[in-house]
């Protein structure tokens, strides 16, 4: 009995030693229920050192440096994206309306939308001579001046730049206002209302946008892609109201290199119904019956049906 009792507890013994070993070379070592003391899931709020994870240099990591999201493959351009980039750096109102009418689907019967609100490529960096690059090259806004898109413009505006720049785009928002008790803001906000940004591109805007200007942050994480396009639309609304000009979906008469109304963009695909089809047309040939004559159309030349062309 009392020999099982020796070979019993060296047998423990040797159990409870190779159960915590440690690591060596390409064995990483075990230890007895290591999820009791070492938790192995990644806290998603914690920032700082993760001290219990001790089980070697390796494994003591900052979860900051985890647990921000990743970057995808250099080079990798979201589905459309690369199309309404292309769109933005478009000096020609009207082609740059074509590309995005291609995304949008309306080129074509079957075509389909291409969301385009994401990331897309910014091939301007945070520097003067790249602003100035931004302000020289980006020209026309690649979406037309439409009722909803100035809508958006002047709800985001209002919500992201009116505070400082103002909701009539003069430079007084309420943070440097004599409504607000506690101004003290460090420098002025731009004044869009001056000639300066008047006679500026779209690019300057674009700029500023994505990386910011002075003690202004950028927007770029907070506002999409196709936002910032409709917010410098606003912009110019309210510097044509200033300049008794018309900046809206039928007409632009501020500058017509800052923007194409939708008036002016030719539709590129049409809808038709059955009650608009000429009756020569509608009518089924004779001997056969109506299915097998809309099937033929469907073929031929209507693309699927009376219902659509």
């Amino acid at each position: 009995m009392k020999t099982f009792k020796h070979i019993l507890f060296a047998f423990v013994a040797v159990v409870v030693l190779h159960a915590c070993s440690p690591a060596e070379g390409n064995y990483p070592g075990s230890e007895y229920m290591p999820d009791m003391g070492h938790s192995v899931a990644q806290e998603a709020n914690v920032y700082s050192y993760y001290y219990y994870n001790t089980w070697d240099s390796a494994s003591v990591v900052k979860l900051k440096d985890i647990a921000n999201p990743g970057l995808p493959v250099s080079g990798t351009v979201p589905r459309g994206y690369a199309g309404a980039y292309l769109a933005s750096q478009s000096t020609d109102g009207p082609s740059a309306q074509a590309v995005m009418a291609s995304l949008n689907g309306d080129d074509e019967v079957n075509g389909i939308s291409v969301p385009v609100n994401g990331h897309v490529p910014y091939y301007y960096k945070d520097t003067e001579p790249e602003r100035e690059r931004a302000t020289a090259e980006l020209i026309a806004n690649p979406y037309p001046i439409t009722a909803e898109g100035l809508e958006r413009g002047k709800d985001l505006y209002n919500k992201f730049c009116g505070i400082c720049h103002g909701e009539k785009g003069d430079g007084v928002g309420y943070l440097v206002s004599e409504e607000n008790p506690n101004a003290a803001y460090p420098a002025a906000p731009a004044n869009f209302l001056l000639d300066q940004f008047l006679e500026a591109s779209n690019g300057r805007y674009y700029h500023a946008i994505m990386y910011g200007k002075n003690v202004m942050g950028g927007y770029a994480d907070k506002i999409s892609y196709e936002e910032r396009w409709q917010v410098i639309h606003w912009i110019r609304a309210l510097q044509a109201k200033e300049k008794k000009a018309e900046y809206t979906a039928e007409s632009n008469t501020l500058n017509p290199a800052f923007g194409t109304p939708a008036s002016k963009v030719a539709p590129i695909a049409q809808q038709v119904t059955d009650e608009e089809v000429a009756p020569e047309e509608a009518a089924p040939a004779e001997g056969g019956s109506h299915g097998e004559e809309d099937g033929s159309h469907g073929g031929d030349s209507h693309g699927g049906g009376h219902g659509k062309k």
